[in-house]
């Protein structure tokens, strides 16, 4: 991992990847944990933030990584920038770069576009979303969430419930839980699936009530209706009532099972509100380790380079 430039998709990463990385997200966590949450680790670097799409979480997740880790911002605006004039992902990614970045954090409608991205820069790129394709720094988060409650994650059972079709989420969380181990269900309507999962390291079962009292896991993805591009389900109260995390489906989950999610929620919708509230959701808490594990991902790409034991030591 520590002589890997960019990090485009959970595929690339293998289990000694992973598990250095969530180490090492032990050590930002502790740094988050401080009164002043910072440290010099990135100074003098640069970052630029390329995203095409809307988001919220991901990118002040990504921005505020960066400020801990004393790293320069340039913030790109596509809406007003001259994308809208014509300028091509190419121009700009140049333009960028002749700029002097050292690293390129980028969210496209494209699959594919990161990687595009790395033919066109020295800087480091990191995929913060490519189309339905991937989301590694989601899963490398998700990932850390569970182990820091459930602990090794051999064996342990996850079921990935709701719109797979349209979910990069779901690819990569597939990925890096069935390299860490797990046995990974897609539990969802067939019209919510992709057309094959030749080759995916996943079961699939169209009956939530089927699993829903053996699983570790519960990890709910949104319904991306602004993706959908015809009408996949009946109606959102029938998808809830075949496929929500209701308060009944909640009721019969093991005690020390998880109940995830990406955000943003729709309540009501894959999740009941009152469920979300228990005790055993940590979607809050995701959203806390996702910082940590952006930091860790953005030192190793960027960082001295030297090996995890000092990288530990100079962040501790």
């Amino acid at each position: 991992m520590s002589g890997m430039q960019h990090l485009l998709s959970m595929a690339d990463l293998d289990r000694d990847d992973i598990e250095q990385l969530l180490n090492l997200t032990d050590s930002f966590a502790e740094v988050s944990a401080r009164q002043i949450p910072k440290v010099p680790a990135l100074r003098g670097k640069t970052i630029a933030w390329l995203f095409y799409e809307d988001s919220t979480r991901t990118r002040l997740s990504f921005e505020t990584a960066a400020k801990r880790l004393s790293a320069d911002s340039m913030n790109f605006s596509v809406g007003s920038s001259s994308i809208n004039k014509g300028e091509s992902l190419r121009d700009t990614v140049e333009t960028i770069s002749a700029m002097g970045v050292d690293g390129i954090v980028v969210r496209h409608r494209g699959a594919g576009a990161p990687q595009r991205i790395t033919q066109w820069t020295d800087a480091c790129v990191v995929n913060a979303g490519d189309g339905w394709h991937q989301h590694p720094t989601q899963a490398l988060l998700d990932l850390y969430t569970a182990a820091h409650h459930l602990g090794d994650l051999d064996g342990r059972r996850i079921a990935i419930v709701g719109d797979i079709k349209h979910s990069r989420v779901a690819r990569s969380n597939a990925i890096g839980f069935a390299t860490m181990g797990a046995d990974v269900t897609f539990v969802a309507p067939r019209t919510l699936l992709p057309p094959s999962l030749e080759g995916w390291p996943v079961t699939v079962t169209h009956d939530l009530d089927e699993v829903i009292g053996e699983v570790d896991i519960c990890y709910l993805l949104r319904m991306q209706l602004e993706r959908q591009e015809q009408s996949v389900v009946p109606t959102l109260r029938e998808f809830h009532e075949e496929y929500g995390l209701t308060a009944a489906r909640a009721a019969r989950m093991r005690d020390d099972a998880l109940i995830m999610h990406p955000g943003p929620m729709n309540r009501g919708v894959e999740i009941a509100g009152e469920v979300a509230d228990r005790p055993n959701a940590v979607i809050t808490e995701q959203v806390t380790n996702g910082i940590a594990v952006r930091m860790a991902v953005l030192y190793l790409l960027l960082g001295s380079g030297l090996d995890l034991v000092d990288e530990r030591a100079h962040v501790a």
